[in-house]
């Protein structure tokens, strides 16, 4: 060891190689598709999205009469609203479990990581924005003693 670094300057000398940013490739299955899939409390979500004018499917049904509520539309239209490819893509979507805020979160999560699949450039934007982070939150188990998870029996004195 006859070469000691004794500064900061000897050390970028030194050279070595330069850490570079990961180089993410487009991932595609024969049919031209992104697969991806998303998870959330119970729910998983496997979806496929392909070029086209914009038909979303969940369970062979249409998006309106999955989701019925507004908000839960909302926020699987998350993705493409920042992503500013609304209407781009069609997806189609299978997802089992959970109740339906859990299959929202899924489908959101799984249409984040399909999008970064389908286009790479994509992740920086859905990363920043939280999307591509699965929500670990899960429902605490019940303990023995206890009456829920963390709620006690009522007291009686008599």
């Amino acid at each position: 060891m006859a070469d000691t670094i004794s500064s900061l300057e000897g050390l970028g000398a030194l050279g070595g190689a330069s850490p570079e940013a990961p180089r993410y490739e487009q991932k595609l299955d024969k049919e031209g598709r992104a697969y991806a899939t998303g998870k959330r409390k119970d729910a998983v979500a496997r979806v496929w999205i392909k070029p086209g004018p914009g038909k979303i499917t969940i369970n062979e049904r249409e998006l309106d009469v999955y989701f019925a509520r507004p908000v839960l539309r909302m926020i699987l239209q998350q993705p493409l609203m920042i992503a500013n490819r609304t209407g781009q893509y069609d997806i189609r979507v299978t997802v089992a479990g959970g109740g339906l805020s859990g299959q929202a979160g899924a489908v959101r999560h799984g249409l984040s990581k399909a999008l970064t699949h389908y286009e790479p450039e994509l992740r920086s934007v859905l990363k920043k924005a939280g999307f591509l982070t699965r929500d670990s939150r899960v429902v605490e188990r019940k303990k023995y003693g206890r009456a829920k998870a963390r709620r006690s029996f009522q007291f009686s004195k008599r």
